[in-house]
């Protein structure tokens, strides 16, 4: 099983990477390198954007998964929820727990923290498969719809 840690700068490369590896593989998008790469950055850089953390292998240290955390607040809750963003399981490590572990480790972390109220995240309707590991975790739909306006042009 993977070491579990928050990312670090030196990771930025490898999560910009795994980031591109996910838009390609579930949207066929191509993201823009300078902009992914400072994207990342921010994040690293501003902990009230959300938080990385990364799985690495045991053996050499490689990072073979990751996931964001950002935070929405909800009035009705008076709390916060912690969305789980840009999941990412190298290809050969896929089937082995990563995510699980992952997923385990920030719903510790999330009932740990004060004023956090529940874990939410979005998937594409075609992605089967992330969906069936989802609800193998407990996590229900929600019973909404993700509607956006997007004005960054990419």
């Amino acid at each position: 099983m993977p070491t579990l840690r928050d990312a670090a700068i030196a990771d930025a490369a490898t999560i910009a990477e795994f980031n591109c590896r996910l838009a390609w593989e579930t949207e066929h998008k191509r993201l823009d390198p300078v902009t992914i790469n400072a994207g990342v950055a921010a994040v690293l850089a501003r902990p009230e954007l959300g938080r990385y953390f990364v799985a690495a292998s045991e053996t050499d240290g490689a990072i073979v998964g990751q996931l964001m955390i950002t935070y929405e607040w909800s009035d009705w809750r008076n709390g916060l929820f912690w969305w789980i963003q840009s999941v990412y399981v190298r290809d050969d490590w896929r089937g082995r727990g990563v995510f699980r572990s992952l997923h385990e480790h920030v719903a510790r972390l999330a009932r740990e923290t004060p004023g956090t109220c529940g874990l939410r995240l979005y998937v594409e309707h075609a992605n089967q498969r992330a969906q069936a590991v989802y609800q193998k975790l407990g996590m229900v739909p929600s019973g909404h719809l993700l509607y956006e306006t997007d004005w960054s042009g990419k």
